[in-house]
């Protein structure tokens, strides 16, 4: 994926979101997110810093925004009403599915890129993260609870999404030696404390989302 976002960023046909500073933009879903600690995001606001000071122009993350989708129960959609989703029975849902969960431990370590946005590479350290994505998959599937996941693509990373490509690059070449320099870059590794199930934008910016119930681990 890496190698193919490359030759996209050299060629200037990367993907670039029309709609990110766009007021019109009304794409919301239902996500059950992990946020990571403020060492890994401070780590990682570091690295953007870099990419910032070569192209000022491009989407970059906030701390307060950066997060790993465990699952997207339903993917971001123009017209999704809130009022219309009964959010105590996803809460309940998810908590049905947390029951014997083993404890989940990421290490992020590295960059990846797709023609769209850069990512910071996340690592569960067990199995924990799938077999919980698994169990939530289970469950929604045989509930009556409006549900679109995998519909977009089956998640099984634990990477999160920290720049997004909203203008033309003025130095691609220096903006992919810093990528290179990143590749493998150690951000921090931490144990997931709690999840959260939010109702949130396409970029899950803070002012634009809400979370709905944080669930303990």
């Amino acid at each position: 994926m890496y190698k193919n976002a490359v030759k996209h960023i050299i060629s200037n046909t990367y993907e670039v979101d029309p709609l990110i500073h766009s007021n019109k933009d009304q794409r919301y879903g239902l996500s059950l997110i992990i946020r990571p600690p403020e060492s890994v995001k401070t780590a990682i606001q570091m690295f953007l810093k870099e990419l910032y000071n070569t192209a000022p122009n491009q989407y970059y993350y906030p701390a307060t925004d950066i997060h790993i989708t465990v699952l997207s129960i339903i993917s971001c959609y123009d017209g999704l009403d809130s009022d219309v989703l009964h959010f105590p029975d996803y809460i309940a849902l998810v908590k049905k599915s947390l029951k014997r969960i083993a404890p989940i431990s990421i290490t992020c370590k590295g960059i990846t890129a797709s023609p769209s946005g850069i990512m910071i590479q996340g690592f569960p350290t067990e199995p924990a993260l799938n077999s919980l994505r698994n169990q939530l998959r289970a469950n929604f599937k045989n509930s009556n609870l409006q549900e679109s996941m995998d519909q977009r693509y089956l998640i099984q990373t634990a990477h999160a999404t920290v720049c997004r490509f909203s203008n033309l690059l003025e130095h691609n070449l220096k903006f992919l030696t810093i990528l290179e320099s990143y590749r493998d870059h150690y951000f921090g590794a931490f144990n997931v404390d709690k999840l959260e199930l939010v109702y949130n934008d396409w970029y899950h910016r803070r002012n634009k989302s809400k979370t709905l119930h944080e669930f303990s681990l």
